[in-house]
């Protein structure tokens, strides 16, 4: 079976184009301030034109507000919309009641699998789910750290809804985290990257070679 790939953090046609051409089925654009990766919803726009049809745009956020949202929908209007803050339950819930024509990945910040556990909270709530690591306590960015959990973790794990691992993935791992974790999707940001939110043509065909 096909391990499909969510190359995130997408700033630029280079990045576009060489994701499409390599076989990836995700891209991500982030929109966050703080980020490297940051994008604006008209930027995001135009890229989201290059992509082919069977790549699924994601537009990351942090904690939105509905007013957001709906400038999300208007300005942009990707296929999913990734929740990459401390979104609860109840909070997916109500953008659900208000947004219906949206789809939700949720990131679950994993530092043990008492946080695996916990994601049981998301199932009724969310479209799909992004296991992602914890970030360090002196990170200032919720994702796109760098850094991995446990993959072994998540082996027989069962879940009801599609999931991505994320964290620290790279070319030369993924492989490893796909046996250890049973993982069907994954996702790269830093990995794939020569510099802080510049990412690499042959990183990108690197990393989604070594999936297959």
């Amino acid at each position: 079976m096909t391990t499909h790939v969510k190359i995130c953090g997408l700033v630029d046609a280079a990045g576009v184009n060489a994701a499409a051409a390599a076989g990836a089925q995700f891209a991500g654009f982030v929109y966050y301030l703080k980020s490297p990766r940051h994008i604006s919803l008209e930027g995001a726009k135009e890229l989201k034109k290059l992509l082919p049809e069977h790549v699924e745009s994601v537009s990351v956020l942090v904690d939105p507000e509905d007013v957001f949202l709906s400038q999300v929908q208007s300005i942009f209007a990707p296929d999913f919309v990734q929740l990459h803050g401390s979104e609860s339950p109840v909070r997916l819930s109500e953008i659900k009641q208000k947004f219906p024509e949206i789809k939700i990945i949720k990131a679950v910040k994993v530092a043990s699998s008492e946080d695996i556990e916990n994601a049981k909270e998301f199932y009724d709530v969310a479209d799909m789910l992004l296991f992602d690591a914890a970030p360090p306590k002196d990170a200032t960015l919720p994702g796109g750290n760098g850094v991995s959990f446990d993959w072994k973790i998540l082996r027989g794990f069962s879940c009801p809804l599609p999931w991505f691992l994320s964290g620290g993935l790279t070319p030369e791992n993924v492989r490893e985290s796909i046996a250890q974790s049973g993982a069907k999707m994954v996702d790269v940001s830093s990995g794939v990257e020569i510099s802080a939110g510049k990412k690499s043509p042959e990183l990108i065909d690197a990393f989604i070679a070594a999936t297959r």
